[in-house]
């Protein structure tokens, strides 16, 4: 013998017919997909996008990608000119806009926060403009671009919202990294 269910207040939420929540299961194929190891390695444009694993962190995956900026910049500045530095950040800005554009669309999100090639360009440019700064300088360099990162106040929000795919990616942090460089000149100026 059959019994019936009572009937929930939720089930007048659904339509006729289908049930008012879908049974567990697999994500549906069009939805997002997780940014992880193995899908960093399908791809070398995925390791560039993700900042060679550094992406990956669940804590703060933008502030990871600027410590792995950081960390590689103190590494690459023993052997690249400023001249160097200048076409890797001009390079890496343009290219970033379709490495960060191709791995986005296959992660089928707008900006992932996984994606970080864009702190790492943008504070890479940073770390360039201040130099030559002392650990305390770099570090409030650190600070300053992650609170203009992170908090996006306008005029950075609206590249955020205005400009989509790669290039939105991409803009919102260099425009970070000039309200960065803007407060660090103001500060220096000021003492």
């Amino acid at each position: 013998m059959q019994t019936d269910r009572t009937p929930s207040p939720a089930d007048n939420l659904a339509p006729a017919g289908h049930p008012a929540s879908p049974a567990p299961g697999p994500a549906a194929p069009g939805g997002p997909r997780r940014a992880d190891a193995p899908f960093m390695l399908t791809h070398p444009l995925h390791v560039v996008s993700l900042g060679f694993g550094s992406g990956l962190s669940r804590l703060a995956p933008g502030t990871a990608g600027t410590l792995f900026a950081w960390a590689a910049f103190e590494v690459l500045n023993r052997h690249l000119t400023v001249t160097e530095w200048g076409l890797l950040i001009v390079v890496g800005f343009f290219a970033g806009i379709g490495i960060t554009g191709f791995t986005a669309r296959k992660l089928r999100v707008e900006d992932p926060s996984a994606i970080v090639w864009d702190e790492i360009v943008a504070f890479w440019l940073v770390l360039l403009m201040i130099t030559p700064v002392d650990f305390e300088g770099r570090l409030w360099a650190f600070v300053i671009f992650r609170f203009f990162d992170m908090v996006k106040p306008p005029p950075i929000r609206y590249f955020d919202r205005r400009f989509k795919s790669g290039l939105g990616i991409m803009l919102d942090d260099m425009v970070a990294a000039f309200f960065t460089l803007l407060v660090i000149a103001l500060w220096r100026m000021s003492v």
